[in-house]
């Protein structure tokens, strides 16, 4: 499928499709069961044009596996939920049960999870307030075995269950679509920036957009930890907008006769 949008806003990278599936496709990327890994580094290739396929066992962490649809996750996280409110705040170095469980994780870590597990992430200021984050998280286990990363150019929306669209974006091209966003709409607040986890941005928190009225796109890549592991594959500016498939071809209705097609679009273009 090819996107008016991504030809208008000039993409060198793909969006990518969210498919929700039970048939695993052949030849994806997938990480090995019990392997520690960032989903948004999947998405980072996908951009660049390779599939990756997920599982309730092939999530890649803990966050990840909450933000692909597979259920709470965090209950799986090393000394249970709480002491993932202690990682993401103020460290489980503060507190006995922590403590123990970090000194059990030590030789089996590395480092840099070791230090940020005792010392904390510190994304927010108090575990409490982590617990009430997690609460208000739209924590979903979707219906199906299967989460697909697909470069939109790739996919065949006919054959495919298409659930949401994610453009990895420069500051121009979020611009864009935050305009194009609000273009046809008589609302003019069409665009969010919730906070949380990258995959967080492009998964459950657009996953949550899709039963609304009116739909609304999500702005992520604002988790420092995914922006500093995608950084190699796709540099420091790139942010995401993501949202619902039916969104997306809202919007792609959108693009003839809009302003991607005025000298002012065309200049910041460098065309």
């Amino acid at each position: 499928m090819e996107s008016k949008i991504a030809k208008a806003i000039g993409m060198s990278l793909n969006p990518v499709a969210l498919i929700w599936t039970n048939d695993r496709p052949e030849g994806a990327s997938q990480f090995k069961e019990g392997k520690w890994g960032c989903v948004m580094w999947h998405f980072a290739n996908a951009a660049k044009g390779k599939i990756a396929v997920f599982d309730r066992n092939t999530f890649g962490c803990w966050g990840g596996g909450v933000g692909l649809g597979f259920g709470n996750q965090y209950v799986k996280f090393p000394g249970g939920e709480e002491c993932f409110h202690y990682f993401l705040s103020t460290g489980n170095k503060n507190w006995e049960k922590g403590r123990a469980v970090g000194e059990g994780l030590k030789p089996y870590v590395s480092e840099d999870f070791y230090d940020e597990f005792m010392e904390g992430e510190r994304y927010v200021k108090t575990p409490e307030a982590v617990k009430e984050f997690v609460t208000q998280l739209p924590i979903v286990d979707i219906p199906y075995q299967f989460v697909v990363f697909k470069p939109l150019n790739q996919v065949d929306p006919q054959k495919e269950n298409v659930i949401v669209i994610a453009f990895p974006v420069d500051p121009h091209q979020l611009v864009a679509l935050i305009v194009l966003a609000n273009y046809g709409r008589d609302t003019f607040e069409n665009v969010i920036v919730p906070w949380g986890a990258g995959c967080q941005s492009i998964g459950i928190l657009t996953y949550r957009e899709i039963n609304k009225k009116p739909q609304r796109a999500v702005i992520g890549m604002t988790d420092l930890s995914a922006r500093k592991n995608i950084r190699k594959q796709l540099g420091d500016n790139i942010m995401t907008i993501s949202m619902p498939y039916e969104m997306f071809l809202e919007l792609e209705g959108y693009v003839e006769g809009s302003f991607l097609e005025r000298p002012t679009w065309r200049a910041l273009l460098g065309r």
